[in-house]
Order: structure tokens, then C-alpha cells, then sequence
């Protein structure tokens, strides 16, 4: 009988983490350097929960070229995953009164309700990115569940592949305090456990890449033979392979697994090594997120009727890893 069980372990914030978290002001700072830009139409706003994550930051200077081709001043904020100081922030934009648009990650959906309304009685659109919340006009989003289920088949046909019906050590790093963590995560497992393998999971709470490498250390600690490792962002995932190759792990090793959601050009370029046991990742490039949101931006701020987008992902491996490098650029 195939035996499918789970074991909660959890990894604080390291200090690093935190420390990566506070890097950024949190105030109607533009990305382009603040102030009102002569003959601009005004400004929109991106507002993501927080600047550590590093697709995000790929992501604003492709905004903020759009955006500012268009006429408009882009700003920005980092709430540092505090919901309250993310609902601050936009009321502080409501206030200055050259806001046309205002785009946003929340830290919690529910904690964005007010404000969103406040912005909307004020003839200010709301607009979401990965989610969206009571108030919203649209979004440019991403089906979270399907993409972390995509990703659970993929790795569960890997591990049939190489291991069959041998019980395979399995570490889960997720995070389950956002929607778009807690939705990809129950995607991956639910499609783990639908394979009907033999995988003994340890789950880790993780979100920077000094998360994922301590819960390398912790897992390898707990259960030295573990073999796949599957991480719902790629911040975790790249601490991850270090901290595997720090332990003395080939890049290469045959016997290893590694594969995520999301990819910037530091983890594709270890991708698409021939061989690499970071084997694949399910990913929608930085550029054409970003001219999905930018877009959405400047016609919610020019009036003109925007409707939800989705995005889809795309799997990447070493064969194709390198097109994604370029698509970025």
C-alpha cells in the first residue's frame, strides 16, 4: 500500500531576511527618482507586498518604461509584508492627487477592502496583480492552483521515473500566508498525492532565499536522504541549491531533484545547465508580466475599460532555459 504522509516543520525569517526586507522606503517615492515629472498626465502607482522577492524587482523597470513612455510618473512603495503600512501607503496616494491608477499585490486581499474603496470614490481605478479583492476593476492574474499542480505532475512523473515504488524523502517549501503561496502549495501537493506514490513529504515555511538555504540545513539535518525538493517561488529555491551544493551535492547529481514556480535570469542560467539537478521550473517571464501590469496601468488611468488578464506559464528546462535569458533582457 503506497503511503503518502506529511510533517510540518517551519523556518523563521532569518536575521538576513529581515534585514532584506527593510531595504526599501515605503512612501510615494517614484522609481524613476520622485517628483512630477514636467508634462506628466500625472502618476500610477505598483504596489507589490514586498521588495524582496526578486521577480518583482526585475519586473519595475519594464513597468516603469512603459509607464513613463506614456506620459506618467510610476511609484512604487515597499510595505515589508505588513498590511497596515501597505493600506498606509495608499492612502497616502489617494491624498496627493495626481494618482490616475494604483496596481497592487496585497499583503492580505481582506485588509485592502477600505482603501480600495476609499480610491474608488475618489476616481481612483484599483487594479490587482496574482489576485484580486472586493473593489477591484481588474487584474492581470495567474491561476495559482493549476500552476503548482502542473508542477506537482511534472515532478511526480520525475520520481516515478527514477525511483518507482521506492519511498522517496520529499522537502516542500511553500508559504502559505498569501494566496498566491497557499493556493500553488495545495496545487503541488494535491498533485503529488493524486500519483499515489511513495513519499514521505516534510514541509518547510519559507519565503527568501536565506529561508530556503536554512531549511536545506534543517531538512538534510532531520532527513539526510532527501531527494526532491520543490519550492513554490524561486527566491527559496535558489537558496535551496546552494545550500545543497554548499553540501557537498554535484550539480549534476542524477539522483536529485530540484524544480519551483518562477524564475528570474539567476536561477535560468543554472537551469539551463546540461544536466543540472535543478531539473525545471514553471515560470511567466519578468517582461511579460511586466507589460501586462504596465498596460493594464496606463489605460485604467486614460479611462479606458480594462478586463482581468490572465497570464499563463510555461515550463522551462535546460533545452529552452536560454530563451527565456533573452526574453528578459
Amino acid at each position: 500500500m503506497k503511503r503518502f504522509s506529511r510533517i510540518l516543520g517551519a523556518v523563521a525569517l532569518t536575521s538576513a531576511a529581515a534585514l532584506a526586507l527593510s531595504g526599501c522606503t515605503s512612501d510615494s517615492g517614484s522609481a524613476g527618482g520622485g517628483g512630477d515629472a514636467g508634462g506628466s498626465k500625472g502618476a500610477v502607482a505598483m504596489s507589490f507586498a514586498g521588495l524582496d522577492i526578486q521577480i518583482w524587482n526585475d519586473m519595475l523597470p519594464f513597468m516603469e518604461t512603459i509607464v513613463t513612455d506614456a506620459g506618467y510618473e510610476f511609484v512604487t512603495d515597499d510595505p515589508k509584508w505588513n498590511a497596515q503600512t501597505q493600506v498606509q501607503d495608499w492612502e497616502s496616494w489617494i491624498v496627493r492627487g495626481d494618482i490616475k491608477a494604483i496596481m497592487g499585490y496585497p499583503v492580505q486581499s481582506d485588509a485592502m477592502v477600505a482603501v480600495t474603496t476609499q480610491a474608488t470614490d475618489a476616481g481612483i481605478p484599483v487594479l490587482g496583480y496574482g489576485s484580486t479583492w472586493d473593489g477591484v476593476e481588474a487584474a492581470v492574474v495567474l491561476d495559482h492552483e493549476a500552476d503548482g499542480r502542473e508542477a506537482g505532475e511534472k515532478a511526480a512523473e520525475w520520481i516515478k521515473e527514477t525511483y518507482g515504488d521506492e519511498q522517496v524523502d520529499v522537502a516542500f517549501l511553500g508559504w502559505p500566508d498569501t494566496d498566491l503561496g497557499r493556493l500553488r502549495g495545495q496545487g503541488m501537493l494535491d498533485a503529488l498525492e493524486a500519483a499515489n506514490l511513495n513519499l514521505n513529504i516534510t514541509e518547510h515555511k519559507v519565503l527568501s532565499l536565506d529561508d530556503g538555504y536554512a531549511a536545506v540545513q534543517n531538512q538534510l539535518n532531520a532527513v539526510p536522504n532527501t531527494k526532491v525538493w520543490l519550492a513554490i517561488a524561486n527566491d527559496p529555491a535558489l537558496g535551496a541549491y546552494q545550500a545543497l551544493t554548499d553540501s557537498g551535492v554535484s550539480p549534476t547529481d542524477e539522483t536529485m531533484l530540484l524544480a519551483n514556480l518562477d524564475a528570474t535570469d539567476a536561477e535560468l542560467e543554472i537551469i539551463q545547465e546540461e544536466g543540472s539537478f535543478w531539473r525545471f521550473a514553471y515560470i511567466a517571464p519578468a517582461r511579460q508580466l511586466a507589460e501586462a501590469n504596465a498596460q493594464m496601468l496606463v489605460d485604467a488611468a486614460e479611462g479606458k475599460p480594462v478586463e482581468d488578464q490572465t497570464v499563463p506559464v510555461t515550463e522551462v528546462t535546460s533545452a529552452n532555459a536560454e530563451d527565456f535569458l533573452l526574453a528578459n533582457q
